[in-house]
């Protein structure tokens, strides 16, 4: 376990290439904005989704 530890810190601080600060700050403000679009269109789909049950079980009801 110590040996597997030693050799994931040793990977990460010789051998992963990080991104600049003012690359992750574009790719975090892509993140946000992508995330904030895909939950907009799942709220929408739900609200259809919701509006249509609704109709469904009035339609059921009467």
């Amino acid at each position: 376990m110590i040996n597997y530890i030693s050799e994931s810190y040793n990977e990460l601080k010789n051998h992963v290439t990080w991104p600049t600060w003012t690359e992750a700050q574009k790719l975090t403000v892509i993140v946000a904005v992508f995330s904030v679009l895909l939950a907009l269109a799942v709220w929408g789909i739900d609200t259809v989704f919701h509006w249509v049950v609704d109709q469904y079980f009035i339609w059921i009801k009467s």
